[in-house]
């Protein structure tokens, strides 16, 4: 990234067209159907490939057969897979690798952040303030807060269906073993998850944009394409500039890594998703909560993402403070 105008230097926007080009050529809204009705496998060969192209590796580091950590890298892979609408723990998987970096506790790191960063290990958290942990039953390593400590679960209890049903909500099963009380693991659990999750909302945002704007182009009223309605193009407009906006302060907190710019990212990335996912709706009409269009996957999404790794409030708070 060059200057501080937030520039994507060449080789982080070829990532960026490779994980595009990668995904595009996967049927990723079939692996997000067959996620939501709890068949995985699907789901488990698009987290290969991912790891292959190195994406569970941004935040792990060097010395655990990781990348990282690489902060805006993988704020530049998360907005890839929130425009795809990859199903499955992304998000938990780097705040669990980004605690366990950061945890004084080499014997949990070698044991479990070498199969993050090559995929063979897929991670949930219980983030704090939820009851719930994302795709427990489908993840290999689940973590839980508890007694002022973050621990192993054993086993999960059971799954309750979400706004979004790709996003299975499961109720994490008893502590076991005791990761770490260090608070300084607490706070890289939280970041890591908030940038990804900033990231993630973000390019569900651009994809909603994207769709709509090309349905625009297709859909017409009284011989004309809607697209050309002045009303129509000035919706489209404010919501790409809430989804422009949003960009500059998501990789600026990728850069500084600060609670505050973090929770700025979140907030403003959570809320132009959101305008998105209520512009698509209008635009597309009735047709738009239909479960056979691909769109509603995104529309889902952008509303559950929107409370996860810190609602609007919590985060407003958190920037005030």
């Amino acid at each position: 990234m060059t200057g501080t105008r937030f520039l994507l230097d060449d080789e982080q926007r070829e990532f960026a067209r490779s994980l595009d080009a990668m995904l595009t050529a996967a049927d990723v809204p079939a692996a997000v159907r067959s996620w939501g009705a709890g068949d995985f496998t699907a789901g488990r060969a698009l987290w290969a490939r991912l790891a292959e192209a190195g994406v569970f590796a941004l935040a792990v580091p060097e010395e655990y057969e990781g990348v990282g950590p690489l902060p805006v890298e993988l704020a530049v892979a998360y907005v890839e897979l929130g425009r795809h609408g990859v199903p499955g723990p992304v998000v938990e998987t780097a705040a669990v690798a980004g605690l366990l970096a950061a945890a004084k506790d080499s014997a949990h790191a070698k044991a479990l952040l070498p199969g993050l960063a090559d995929g063979s290990v897929m991670a949930t958290v219980k983030a704090p303030g939820g009851p719930y942990a994302l795709d427990a039953e489908a993840a290999d390593v689940t973590v839980t807060f508890a007694d002022g400590g973050l621990h192993l679960c054993a086993d999960h209890g059971p799954t309750h269906r979400s706004v979004d049903p790709a996003r299975r909500l499961t109720e994490p099963g008893a502590p076991t073993e005791l990761l770490t009380q260090d608070r300084a693991a607490f706070a890289a659990t939280e970041a890591w998850g908030t940038l990804a999750a900033a990231a993630q909302t973000l390019g569900v945002g651009r994809a909603l944009l994207d769709r709509t704007v090309a349905y625009v182009k297709q859909r017409k009223q009284f011989g004309t394409e809607i697209g050309t309605f002045q009303t129509v193009k000035h919706q489209l407009a404010d919501t790409l500039l809430k989804l422009e906006f949003a960009q500059p302060l998501l990789f600026g907190a990728a850069l500084t890594m600060s609670r505050t710019d973090l929770a700025a990212a979140k907030l403003t990335a959570s809320e132009a998703a959101y305008h998105a996912s209520r512009t698509a709706l209008q635009l597309h009409g009735a047709i738009g909560y239909t479960e056979e269009l691909d769109l509603s996957l995104w529309i889902r999404k952008a509303q559950a993402l929107r409370t996860a790794w810190g609602t609007p409030s919590a985060c407003r708070k958190r920037v005030l403070a």
